[in-house]
């Protein structure tokens, strides 16, 4: 790994960090909600190939922290987006 590959992973890291921050702030924005989301299958398949497809990283706790992270994540993003739909709708229906 060279300087330049660390420095464009924490940059990375840091925006996906910002990304997730916002949508705790907002949960209820579903586009923010969403470009999380995203975030987090975006990373479980970067470690998902360094492992399997690149071979660049072995199966040890300091990667399979980040898939276990990325992996409750996104069910656990999975499950409350459902509240939000409910949660939507419910609203909707208040108004009319």
């Amino acid at each position: 790994v060279n300087g330049l590959q660390a420095r464009t992973f924490g940059v990375w890291t840091l925006l996906s960090s910002v990304i997730r921050c916002l949508c705790a702030i907002d949960i209820r924005n579903r586009t923010l909600y969403y470009i999380t989301l995203f975030t987090f299958f975006l990373a479980l398949v970067h470690f998902l190939s360094e492992v399997f497809i690149y071979h660049t990283a072995a199966l040890t706790i300091g990667v399979m922290a980040p898939l276990m992270v990325a992996s409750f994540s996104i069910l656990g993003m999975l499950i409350g987006l459902q509240y939000l739909e409910v949660e939507e709708l419910s609203q909707n229906k208040k108004k009319n």
